[in-house]
């Protein structure tokens, strides 16, 4: 992978309770009016106690896997037409996807479509449709190319582009993310602790939430702008993906 980057911001949302024993009298609580999430509890007796901490982490990286929206639309006098121009559209497609190596199953087919004009009268003005593939890229250097190519073979929509992560990529960056929340967690708790003067002894329990991909989508490129042979190859240079991790994570503490 080009690129990894640990975020370093600090924890959102955190909210932290520092219990002394739930069977003393003399528990009370105070709050800290400098963070609205945060909340301690306390009996100044010297016993043990807890603090929670909810905290969450980002890590990003290079892209390393595209999918993209790549079609054609016909329109014509009779729906017999244009299912015939849509089929002659999706087969020079196909060939241009082979020419370039890309695998059978890295192409998924995409939206369908054939349906009548319909005047404001409500008569019928000709037909329109539209047939689109998915297309699955593991070198996202590719994408111009690919997107160059299908032009020069028919394509006149070109869709969206979405960049994202493989499986793999995922799997490793999820517990990259966890890690950043967990770093995150240590260092709230930690300075809970020294606020409230106790230290802490351990952990007693660890929850984690939702890891989120959050990919990098390209909308509705312009396939006029690839195509003729004055114009330049097609260039998409795609921004860092991001994973994001949250945590929840009850310390023990002796005052």
């Amino acid at each position: 992978m080009d690129r990894r980057q640990f975020l370093t911001a600090s924890s959102v949302g955190v909210a932290a309770t520092v219990a002394g024993c739930m069977g003393s009298p003399l528990s009370s609580t105070e709050t800290d009016s400098t963070n609205p999430g945060s909340a301690a509890d306390g009996d100044g007796d010297g016993d043990d106690g807890e603090i929670t901490v909810s905290a969450s982490g980002e890590v990003e990286a290079e892209p390393d896997k595209a999918i993209v929206d790549i079609g054609v639309e016909a329109s014509g006098d009779t729906a017999d037409e244009v299912t015939s121009a849509l089929s002659t559209g999706a087969d020079r497609l196909r060939t241009a996807f082979d020419d370039l190596g890309i695998p059978d199953e890295n192409i998924e087919e995409g939206r369908y479509r054939v349906h009548p004009n319909h005047t404001r009268d409500g008569e019928t003005d000709g037909f329109e449709g539209a047939h689109s593939f998915e297309v699955t890229l593991t070198d996202t250097s590719r994408v111009g190319e690919v997107i160059d190519a299908s032009v020069e073979a028919g394509a006149n929509n070109i869709g969206r582009v979405n960049f994202t992560l493989q499986e793999e990529s995922k799997s490793e960056l999820r517990k990259d993310a966890i890690d950043a929340a967990l770093a995150n967690a240590d260092e709230e708790a930690s300075h809970i602790a020294d606020n409230r003067e106790v230290e802490l002894e351990g952990t007693t329990s660890v929850t984690t939430g939702d890891v989120r991909v959050h990919t990098v989508r390209y909308d509705n490129m312009s396939a006029e702008d690839s195509a003729g042979n004055a114009a330049p190859p097609t260039e998409i240079n795609a921004d860092p993906v991001t994973v994001s991790a949250s945590a929840t994570v009850t310390y023990e503490f002796a005052t």
